[in-house]
């Protein structure tokens, strides 16, 4: 079975198996990884852009390096290869647990009880949930499920449809980097810088690519189009803008504003400026659109991954030919 073939296979495999048992409660590869940086961080943390970029090198780096040898021992037999692959896959996206998280919130702010909204919100994002009344929760839910709905599936099946095992797994340490040391603290302003940056990088192609798929697959695709355009470049962050925007227009709400994390309050442009104020109802929404975004994202990746393959395969003059 050929390279592209092993993650088409793979990558629906995994993708499947999240859908059915999301993530572990225990032992996951992801929390192991956050465990291995954070005793790196302890040994290598200087107030230095220079020791940040190395915490980065040698986190992602090894993150990438065990991928590649893993894939490298497998690679004689197919069915081992294929199953690493959907294993990787399984262990790297979240999307099964984001809508899980999504709906429990949901659920408690339909039912009236805001404080357990509130006591729930950290486990999704770092907004500070004592500042939001019922339906700031509600936006920041669905705004969290768009964003990650580009970190913890597209951008995974992206980089693994370029790098296999290997681009996989180094997507979701970047990423996990960004989230651990990325953000903008007074330990982390230097030491994160560099995590911080290569996350916009590798982040950069699944933002574009889970914008698009969310204006082709929500209920307003011209709506998304028009919003993503006007909005996307006012937000402070280059791959959650395009996102947040596209999703905003797709359901025909209203993203953005005023929000407060850790103490600090930020006052963000408005998204999609037409639509209207987010409601409870909005986070079925919104998680039904994320995994449509998925499996679709899936499907582009894959076939990308094939086509790739047989293009690598054609003879030189042939591809000559034709250029």
């Amino acid at each position: 079975m050929r390279a592209d073939r092993v993650f088409a296979y793979g990558a629906a495999a995994g993708l499947l198996g999240d859908l059915l048992l999301g993530d572990p409660r225990r032992g996951h590869p992801v929390a192991a990884f956050g465990r291995a940086a954070g005793a790196v961080e302890r040994v290598l943390w200087r107030d230095h852009r220079g020791w940040g970029a190395l915490h980065t090198a040698v986190c992602a780096g090894g993150a990438v390096a065990l991928g590649a040898v893993a894939a490298a021992a497998v690679r004689p037999s197919r069915a081992a290869s294929v199953g690493l692959t959907a294993a990787a896959t399984w262990a790297v996206v979240g999307g099964t647990s984001l809508g899980r998280e999504a709906r429990a919130i949901g659920r408690s702010l339909d039912a009236g009880d805001v404080e357990g909204a509130r006591d729930r919100l950290p486990h999704l994002c770092g907004r500070d949930p004592q500042a939001l009344d019922s339906d700031g929760i509600a936006r920041a839910v669905v705004e969290s499920v768009a964003e990650n709905t580009s970190d913890a599936v597209v951008g995974a099946l992206v980089w693994g449809a370029v790098g296999g095992v290997p681009g996989l797994v180094g997507f979701r340490a970047v990423n996990t980097l960004d989230a651990m040391v990325g953000h903008r603290s007074q330990r982390y302003r230097r030491y994160g810088w560099a995590s911080a940056r290569l996350d916009d990088v590798a982040g950069w192609p699944g933002a574009r690519l889970t914008a698009v798929l969310a204006a082709a697959a929500g209920g307003d695709a011209r709506g998304a189009v028009r919003a993503w355009r006007a909005d996307a470049g006012r937000h402070p962050s280059p791959n959650a803008g395009p996102v947040e925007a596209s999703f905003a227009g797709a359901l025909g709400v209203r993203l953005g504003g005023t929000l407060s994390y850790g103490g600090r309050v930020e006052h963000r442009p408005v998204l999609n400026g037409e639509g209207r104020t987010v409601v409870v109802g909005d986070i079925e929404r919104a998680v039904r659109l994320s995994r449509r975004v998925g499996w679709l994202a899936l499907g582009v990746s894959a076939g990308a991954a094939v086509l790739r393959g047989r293009v690598s395969r054609r003879p030189a003059h042939q591809v000559r030919s034709q250029g």
